[in-house]
């Protein structure tokens, strides 16, 4: 294991070695926080409507006649009781990906994922053409929505799509469902998202947490997260085990595996060598067995292994799959298909491009001053976990930061910018 001072010093920052890493990342999360401030501007509900009934509202609806007290106690239920169904869910989703159901997880989110776009989708489709007087019939709007619907669970689940669209269609996910829990009373909408902060804090740190032990499973097993993440670049994967693309919906951690840095020369001598290998195998005599082949490709890598070194070419390790397999390698080395088994790059749940929106969208119910506090608040944070991300070297939550962040920069810009700039213009102050 390399200090990352080794990395910065040695010529070159983390920026320079996964800056594009990063701002592909940030990208779809300021895309999708954008599309939620659109939509919550264009969509506002009239001020009559009532709360919706849901998983969060179980135990206590919000009116605005209620007093502070009543509401914050409600509130403070309402988080709880929520808290304690998506644990539940989650530790059933181990469960079932601990004794191997994958089939069944993975046709019941892809279930999940064509009722979000169908259901969800078409009532914000149908309000867009509402609220902009779009003529479209019935039979053409099912249609459309129909093939919307299931194109988007073939693009999430299927590893044949192509990386872009794929990318859409989960930021399209989180948009839908992050204008959906916008419509969450305001004093159970802030409370939510604290608590949520805080579970995923327990969830992906403890030693028995839901999310923890789900990444644990995944690494013992060298398959994929089963969970629902925003790649930021195609994944390489030649494992023998397929990867499992069934997930909860929320699962929301942030994770960084390495990036090769090996020239695309050398690394193109090192696999045509073991090509050349495999194809000698088949044209040789039965005396040469799957020993003699893999002494032989040992020794190719050997060949190149100053060139192949994971830890020296990505400071910011965090698959603790990728650190057994270090770990155990010579001098922190890893062959050519080890290397290509564990090539990522920076992964984030699609919970958090839901909840980092839904602070924004809430903000965007109150002015453009808050949304541009509560942005800058979220990416702030959001970069400070990628530093911790460097320090650690393992999956962590990208919630608790982003979110005390903004919610922060929210009261304090309603409570005491807002006042101050408004007091200023309207006396004709400039700064």
């Amino acid at each position: 294991m390399v200090d990352p001072d080794i990395s910065i010093n040695g010529g070159g920052t983390i920026i320079d070695s996964l800056g594009i890493e990063i701002v592909g990342v940030m990208s779809p999360v300021s895309i999708c926080m954008l599309l939620v401030v659109l939509l919550i501007s264009g969509l506002s509900p009239p001020p009559s409507s009532s709360p919706p009934v849901t998983a969060a509202t179980l135990v206590y609806l919000e009116s605005p006649s209620d007093p502070p007290s009543q509401k914050l106690v409600g509130a403070l239920l309402n988080a709880a009781v929520f808290i304690a169904l998506v644990t539940i869910a989650t530790f059933l989703i181990v469960l079932l990906y601990y004794y191997k159901f994958t089939s069944f997880l993975k046709n019941y989110m892809r279930f999940s994922a064509f009722l979000v776009l169908a259901s969800m989708g078409g009532s914000i489709a149908a309000s867009l053409l509402r609220r902009f007087s779009i003529p479209l019939d019935a039979v053409t709007f099912l249609l459309f929505l129909f093939n919307f619907s299931a194109v988007g669970v073939l693009s999430v689940f299927s590893p044949a799509v192509p990386i872009l669209l794929r990318q859409a269609y989960m930021v399209v996910l989180g948009v839908i469902v992050a204008a959906w829990f916008t419509n969450l009373p305001e004093w159970t909408t802030w409370t939510l998202l604290l608590a949520l902060a805080m579970y995923d804090l327990v969830a992906v740190l403890t030693p028995k947490g839901p999310l923890k032990l789900l990444v644990d499973l995944a690494s013992s097993r060298d398959e994929e997260l089963p969970a629902l993440v925003y790649e930021a670049r195609p994944t390489i994967f030649r494992s023998p085990n397929p990867p499992v693309a069934a997930a909860p919906l929320f699962a929301s951690s942030i994770e960084l595996q390495p990036l090769p840095d090996t020239p695309s020369d050398e690394r193109s001598v090192a696999d045509h060598a073991v090509v050349e290998i495999e194809h000698a195998s088949d044209e040789t005599s039965p005396l040469v067995g799957n020993a003699d082949v893999g002494r032989m490709r040992e020794s190719v890598s050997g060949q190149h292994s100053s060139e192949i070194e994971i830890l020296e070419t990505s400071p910011l390790v965090v698959n603790e799959d990728v650190g057994r397999r270090t770990n155990g390698a010579q001098g922190g080395h890893a062959s050519g298909p080890e290397m290509f088994d564990i090539m990522r790059g920076l992964r984030l749940g699609l919970g958090d491009f839901v909840f980092y929106s839904v602070l924004v969208g809430r903000a965007a119910m109150y002015d453009l001053m808050t949304v541009y506090a509560c942005y800058l608040a979220i990416i702030c944070g959001l970069g400070c976990t990628l530093i911790l991300l460097s320090v650690c070297r393992r999956a962590l939550p990208a919630l608790p930061i982003s979110i005390t962040l903004g919610v922060g920069f929210y009261f304090l810009t309603r409570l005491l910018l807002e006042p101050f700039v408004v007091g200023a213009s309207s006396k004709l102050v400039m700064f």
